[in-house]
């Protein structure tokens, strides 16, 4: 008996509809008319027809269709980290808005790196999505000026455009970190370190903005060895934390500018604990960590689903035909207390 040989799939090489009407034996009008449910096709022909679009495995291309019409109903999002929990809560939520609107989402990473971000979302302009929501690494943003005058609706979300004028949606960075900083304040501390990310990044420096403006409207002095903004790597925030605590008159209290520094202090506070190594210290986290609820940090939550859910109406808004000048909208924060922020100065303190 003959052995059947299978053809090797055509990698990149997808059926047409010339391919479907060549195999079903009518013309390409025949053809377009069954894949877009229009009428003048018998029963007889039609079956025909959907019988090669099943064997050849053929795909209507609504890029070209959606092309014709002016539009790609895709949107880009240029986030920082896909692996962030805070970005996947806000990434999500500008999907769920896309998906309503019946469009593609793509999503990319820039690693905090300004290059990535601007590669990254030229290359979704180059592919001709309808807009972009950015969440910015780099602080200038003219590169996108061609691109927004060639139709590209453009959102930016948690951070602010550098150097262009464009919609924005933040978080209240300076508000949350006052208010946390406050918090601790009202506990009783007078030693408060802040440990933050770069000052250059919009978000960290309101957030130490926030942390000097608590402090003066308590009328308490900072001690510039309290304050310590830099890289949010594990081993730089414990070098911080352990030199704030170090010493004569050591802090009390931590204020840790966002996630990434929080879950380092509560790691390095905690094993301090274990250890006997002196007094408890209180701690206050900008944005939420995993599990926090139940070790009981302290936390000023952020709403990342507004912030990506907001953004993605404001860009839809703007692809809708919305034409007023550049909105800024900001989302409020929310203390979370759990039990490391009200922990009270030690007696010595």
């Amino acid at each position: 008996m003959a052995e059947t040989t299978r053809s090797e799939p055509r990698y990149g090489n997808r059926p047409t509809m010339k391919d479907v009407a060549a195999r079903a034996g009518v013309g390409l009008k025949t053809v377009s008319r069954v894949v877009n449910g229009e009428p003048g096709v018998t029963p007889e022909t039609e079956r025909r027809v959907r019988e090669a679009i099943d064997v050849l495995g053929f795909r209507r291309n609504d890029g070209a269709r959606v092309l014709r019409k002016g539009r790609t109903a895709t949107v880009g999002l240029v986030l920082e980290d896909l692996a962030d929990p805070f970005y996947g809560q806000l990434g999500r939520a500008v999907e769920e808005v896309a998906r309503a609107h019946g469009t593609l989402l793509i999503n990319g990473s820039s690693a905090e790196d300004p290059e990535r971000e601007q590669e990254l979302a030229l290359a979704l302009c180059a592919r001709r999505v309808d807009g972009l929501i950015v969440i910015p690494a780099g602080d200038d943003h003219r590169y996108l000026e061609p691109e927004i005058r060639a139709g590209v609706a453009t959102v930016f979300a948690d951070r602010p455009a550098g150097l262009i004028d464009a919609d924005a949606v933040l978080s209240d960075g300076f508000g949350g970190a006052r208010e946390g900083v406050a918090h601790l304040i009202a506990h009783g501390h007078r030693r408060i370190g802040f440990v933050g990310d770069r000052p250059r990044i919009h978000t960290a420096a309101e957030r130490l903005r926030g942390y000097r403006a608590a402090m003066e409207d308590a009328g308490l002095p900072v001690d510039e060895r309290w304050v310590a903004p830099g890289p949010t790597d594990p081993r730089r925030v414990t070098e911080a934390v352990e030199g704030m605590l170090a010493g004569p008159d050591p802090v009390t209290a931590l204020f840790a500018g966002n996630n990434r520094v929080a879950v380092t202090a509560v790691r390095l506070l905690a094993a301090r604990t274990a250890r006997g190594d002196g007094a408890p210290v209180a701690l206050v986290g900008f944005d939420d960590v995993e599990l926090g609820d139940v070790l009981g940090v302290t936390v000023i939550a952020q709403d990342p689903a507004a912030l990506g859910r907001t953004a993605a109406e404001q860009l839809f808004r703007r692809l809708d035909g919305a034409a007023e000048a550049p909105r800024r909208v900001v989302i409020g924060t929310r203390l979370l207390a759990r039990g490391s922020g009200e922990i009270p100065p030690g007696p010595s303190a």
